[in-house]
């Protein structure tokens, strides 16, 4: 069975730049209602020797991670428990970091690729060349608070968008990039992880999560949980965020959206009103409907899917005084 798991997955201690102990983090973690954390200083993992100590002692797991923090872009790691040294990757053989951590049975994604970098933010704007970005396993398309309303986030929406219809199958996620917590932070994102709850005893909660990531069972929200599953014609097999569908040339595809507004709704506000609902797929836009703001369910048949290449979920509305995209999903892809 399937559990989604709300994570912030790129966070700092005063190991390295943030003004947080690892304590004072995951108690802001419990706080927000999140039940899981990705620990990534900058090129340290020194804050995880009290990584066993402080899960037990707030609940909260926590994954291990890092930030590479280079002249030529930020890169995360996660589900590395060992250090990797980047200091001798130049601007052209990220790959062989990437390898490197792949070895070692993590994962690596782009942090805020477009943020502003030299001389405000060395090293932030992402400059590295990748030669394949099959081997890119997310990027922090989401960053910072109130993300959706970030000119650099939306430039990574759009870049991530472009990469998923030429064919690469990469997890997007969110990154509150989270230094320090003030009682008047504006409003963070959200990455719900999809994991399986019949695997707790063998494996622990961190290691599932850097899995579905893997696998990009992923949706991404500043407010409610949005995820999405679709049947093939009359078929009892449903299928998942981050799956692959396979059809033949006359099948038809259903396409369930899940709205859940009771998930986390102490830790936001979102007002009565219709929200806009949107599938969109390799072929842009091909469903679009206005859904109440209340939990739901809403089944929508897609014309023609074969051909379409990819399909995930949007919702747009009213939220902290801008009209914006709420949340979205990552994608199913269809063969």
């Amino acid at each position: 069975m399937l559990k989604w798991i709300p994570a912030e997955l790129h966070t700092h201690t005063l190991h390295s730049d943030g003004k947080q102990t690892l304590e004072e983090l995951a108690q802001s973690a419990a706080d927000l209602g999140l039940e899981c954390i990705a620990m990534t200083d900058h090129n340290t993992q020194s804050a995880l020797v009290d990584q066993e100590r402080v899960q037990q002692q707030y609940g909260v797991p926590i994954i291990s991670g890092m930030e590479w923090t280079t002249f030529y872009g930020h890169m995360l790691t996660l589900g590395v428990d060992r250090f990797i040294d980047w200091r001798v990757l130049g601007p052209d053989d990220i790959h062989e970091g990437i390898r490197q951590v792949h070895e070692r049975g993590g994962i690596a994604g782009l942090a805020h690729p477009f943020r502003i970098g030299s001389p405000i933010c060395t090293g932030c704007f992402w400059e590295y060349s990748i030669q394949d970005w099959h081997e890119v396993d997310y990027i922090e398309v989401w960053s910072t608070l109130m993300p959706s309303i970030k000119r650099d986030s939306q430039r990574a929406f759009a870049m991530w968008t472009d990469l998923l219809n030429q064919g690469y199958r990469i997890t997007a996620v969110s990154g509150r990039d989270w230094h320090v917590s003030k009682p008047d932070d504006a409003l963070p994102a959200v990455t719900y992880l999809g994991v399986h709850s019949e695997a707790e005893e063998q494996e622990s909660l961190a290691i599932r999560a850097v899995e579905a990531i893997r696998l990009g069972s992923v949706s991404v929200t500043m407010g409610p949980l949005l995820t999405m599953s679709a049947q093939i014609n009359d078929s009892d097999k449903r299928y998942g965020i981050g799956e692959c569908v396979e059809l033949a040339g006359e099948d038809s595809l259903s396409v369930t959206v899940q709205l859940d507004v009771e998930t986390r709704a102490a830790h936001y506000n979102l007002e009565p009103q219709n929200l806009r609902l949107l599938l969109t797929s390799g072929q842009g836009v091909c469903s679009e409907t206005y859904i109440p703001a209340q939990s739901g369910e809403y089944t929508l048949s897609l014309q023609n899917p074969t051909g379409k290449g990819w399909v995930r979920a949007e919702l747009y509305g009213y939220m902290e005084d801008c009209v914006t995209m709420i949340a979205f999903t990552n994608p199913m892809y269809i063969t």
